[in-house]
């Protein structure tokens, strides 16, 4: 039987697409922020717009809408007077909370080296 060893070019274009797909799901200008915002617990559409500087409400909209079809984010309608709409992770959205871990730190490490210029 002939076997099939991965290449580094195999294993290379394997990360990328992974990279790709996950960039695709993510990308954008305001994914990570919603998501960061929500990893600390469900909020309403106005408290995001808030938490979420520089965010227009059309855009909130739009990504929230994504993100729920990505079925990162669940959109729970309550029957009060007036109708609350709260938005919070799913347990798959919860699980990119390592990878906005990790970017947070390189982002401030980044920040101080840069801005207050220290060394590594």
């Amino acid at each position: 039987m002939f076997k099939v060893t991965a290449t580094p070019s195999h294993e290379c274009k394997k990360a990328i697409m992974g990279v790709h797909d996950a960039m695709y799901v993510l990308g954008g200008k305001w994914k990570i922020y919603i998501i960061t915002a929500l990893l600390f617990g469900s909020k309403r559409y106005s408290e995001l717009l808030r938490d979420v500087q520089g965010i227009s409400g059309k855009v909130l909209s739009r990504e929230l809408k994504e993100m729920e079809t990505n079925r990162l984010v669940k959109r729970t309608v309550s029957v009060t007077q007036p109708v609350t709409v709260t938005y919070e992770l799913t347990e798959y959205g919860k699980s990119a909370k390592s990878i906005i871990g990790v970017l947070s730190e390189w982002g401030e490490t980044h920040r101080n080296l840069i801005v207050i210029d220290e060394p590594l």
